[in-house]
């Protein structure tokens, strides 16, 4: 397989130069999955758009990294995985709430109800069971969180792609493997 590097700022056009730039000023760093995408500064800049707006729909930070760590977790991107710990620790979760939302499972019902949504989408290509579902809008989201949803998984996804074809180096640090499941 190809052998994929993070693009430095230099290796990159002028107009993903000023997005890395406005990135550095804005978070104090490029992470190296927004530098890859970097390659098309087109790609680029509608990704961070659309992943600006998604703060702008039904979910807090809190609820949008729990789903961004189930998403990862079934999509099997390490990179993500890694971000959305330390993200998704930032943002009041602890170690083993992080590896239980990779799980797809929450102590909290309504957390529990988003995070096994989220992991069915992904899991099964957009047909999620009936039951998760209902099991949604029984916790008190309505139609505009369901599809404020389905755009969060696919907002995650595309960063768990890009990754997982590339295999950059992961620059956050590592998270830990979850325990496997008894069936």
């Amino acid at each position: 397989m190809r052998n994929f590097e993070v693009p430095t700022r230099d290796q990159v056009s002028p107009e993903a130069q000023e997005i890395f730039d406005n990135l550095k000023s804005k978070i104090g760093m490029i992470p190296n999955i927004y530098a890859t995408i970097g390659n098309s500064a087109n790609a680029l800049g509608s990704y961070l758009t659309f992943q600006g707006a998604q703060a702008q729909g039904t979910y807090n930070a809190k609820e949008r990294e729990a789903v961004a760590l189930a998403v990862a977790q079934a999509n099997g991107c390490s990179y993500c995985q890694a971000a959305h710990t330390a993200l998704g620790k930032m943002n009041g979760f602890t170690e083993e709430e992080t590896l239980d939302l990779r799980a797809g499972n929450s102590a909290d019902s309504r957390l529990n109800a988003l995070v096994t949504l989220a992991r069915d989408i992904t899991l099964n290509n957009g047909r999620p069971t009936s039951e998760n579902v209902e099991n949604f809008f029984a916790q008190g989201f309505d139609n505009a969180a369901l599809v404020d949803l389905v755009l969060l998984v696919a907002d995650n996804t595309i960063t768990n792609y890009v990754n997982n074809i590339t295999g950059i180096a992961i620059d956050f640090p590592a998270a830990k493997s979850l325990e496997p499941v008894a069936v």
